[in-house]
């Protein structure tokens, strides 16, 4: 029989035992607990001792307890995907260990949550027009391969390959122009990587509980100044994986 162990999902403020209920990742069904020590706790549920599959289903559900979570407590750390201690006493020689680090973190986080936005193109044929038009090099290098020489392989590639840098950068403008508009409101904005053509934008930004009505405002006013070009995807409240995400290596458990 696998040795269970204690999987973790994130650290809260509190002296008192909570029970978030059978939340548990893994399908076992099992209860999602707090460990203490002192005035810091981290959540858990049992789990066996050995790597978790990273699944679309077990990251969902570590998602979806440190929601439940956020439910009742302002300042919620994530801790990463995967770490799993082999019992409660590991658990709180390291909240103890670390605790002047979780403490400040939690202060830093109070009352913040995170808030994604995505902004992806409608229409990419008008996009790449205006890229080989705006671009006197690639206008020109397209007209010679359409009267001259069509099956230039060599040549459609250097269009190509100039097209993509013209697009990144046209992506990063666009990007940057719509954070600056959101930033008003939030403490941080992160710019991760966007995927394929069509996304121009994928951030995250940190945002007060008490700004969440006022960054929706300026939601809304970008849908409709953008609305016949841009489609925004905007998700929240989320724990704040993009600001903090605690880091807790095996060879920590042992010190």
């Amino acid at each position: 029989m696998e040795k269970e162990g204690k999987y973790i999902y994130c650290i809260i403020g509190t002296r008192q035992d909570r029970n978030f209920g059978p939340l548990g990742i893994g399908g076992r069904g099992d209860e999602v607990l707090t460990i203490g020590y002192d005035d810091l706790s981290m959540v858990v549920s049992s789990h066996p001792l050995a790597e978790v599959a990273g699944t679309r289903e077990n990251m969902v559900g570590h998602e979806r307890v440190i929601e439940e979570v956020m439910q009742e407590f302002d300042s919620v750390l994530p801790v990463r995907f995967g770490t799993i201690a082999s019992n409660a006493d590991e658990i709180r020689s390291l909240l103890d260990r670390r605790r002047k680090e979780f403490k400040n973190a939690l202060r830093d986080m109070d009352h913040k949550v995170e808030l994604g936005v995505k902004g992806m193109w409608k229409d990419m044929g008008t996009i790449f027009d205006h890229i080989v038009e705006e671009n006197k090099v690639i206008k020109s290098l397209r007209e010679h391969l359409i009267e001259k020489d069509s099956h230039n392989i060599q040549g459609r590639t250097q269009i190509g390959q100039l097209v993509k840098k013209e697009l990144d950068k046209r992506k990063e403008r666009q990007a940057e122009e719509i954070a600056d508009r959101l930033r008003r409101t939030s403490f941080g904005c992160k710019l991760n990587k966007a995927i394929g053509d069509e996304m121009f934008m994928n951030a995250a930004f940190l945002v007060d509980r008490g700004r969440e009505k006022e960054f929706d405002n300026i939601m809304d006013d970008l849908d409709s100044e953008y609305k016949d070009t841009v489609e925004f995807m905007y998700a929240g409240p989320l724990p704040v994986f993009n600001f903090v995400n605690i880091l807790i290596y095996p060879a920590e458990w042992e010190k």
